[in-house]
């Protein structure tokens, strides 16, 4: 709940992850799909239950120690007033140069920062006002690169983004996830056909697990969300 006296927004959640696997979590609006991934690092604390990392509950350990080893990579990406290289930095604070361009490189954003007025010098403004939607995406990837984190939340990444920049920025989040135990969150439910597990959230709780393969032929809410985003894409095409 987020206060005493609301309605449970997440119960009855048993889920056990192992380390690697990737996780998508689909379902309606207001199902608990941010709520649950934002349990993870602490932005808030489970009213009864528990979270574990490698057995250890996650209130035993400080909130710095926790949120180093969690990547984020969200729809609405923060960037502050700096240049891009700084931007960039923020992953891993006193990173250097060398660190900050191999990053970049792996998200598949060296070749239009250098295509910048000045480089990796180029200021980006207040919330990156004169970057496109895709090259804001490519610079929190390589963000999380830097950061080398082995938990990764991937928060609706590629819904804001036209069809030619989400192939890019879905190509670095794939690399971005390999080898990470990752929580995808999707809307664009073609983006998480090869996750491990795909969960289905819904006011009633975790109602459909399996992958996408074993989950159309249940035919159930899941077929149903897939076949109603394939032909509503097929619509705007």
């Amino acid at each position: 709940k987020y206060n005493d006296d609301g309605t449970e927004v997440l119960s009855d959640i048993d889920l056990d992850v192992k380390a690697g696997e990737n996780i998508a979590l689909v379902g309606p609006s207001g199902g608990g799909k941010t709520t649950l991934c934002n349990l993870i690092p602490r932005f808030y604390d489970t009213t009864a239950g528990t979270i574990c990392i490698d057995g250890e509950d996650i209130r035993t350990v400080t909130l710095k120690s926790l949120r180093d080893r969690i990547g984020f990579v969200q729809q609405d990406v923060y960037l502050f007033s700096g240049s891009v290289f700084e931007n960039i930095q923020y992953g891993k604070p006193g990173a250097s140069k060398e660190e900050v361009i191999a990053a970049s490189k792996m998200a598949g954003a060296h070749e239009f920062i250098e295509g910048l007025s000045n480089g990796y010098d180029t200021y980006v403004g207040e919330r990156g006002v004169k970057l496109s939607g895709g090259q804001k995406q490519r610079i929190s990837i390589a963000r999380a690169f830097l950061k080398n984190p082995p938990i990764l939340i991937l928060d609706e990444a590629t819904s804001a983004l036209d069809n030619e920049s989400e192939r890019i920025v879905q190509a670095s989040l794939e690399k971005l996830a390999k080898g990470r135990t990752t929580f995808t969150i999707a809307h664009r439910l073609t983006t998480i056909k090869n996750a491990t597990k795909i969960l289905v959230l819904t006011d009633k709780g975790i109602e459909e697990a399996g992958t996408h393969q074993e989950l159309m032929k249940k035919k159930g809410i899941y077929f149903d969300l897939y076949k109603s985003y394939q032909e509503m894409t097929a619509d705007t095409e």
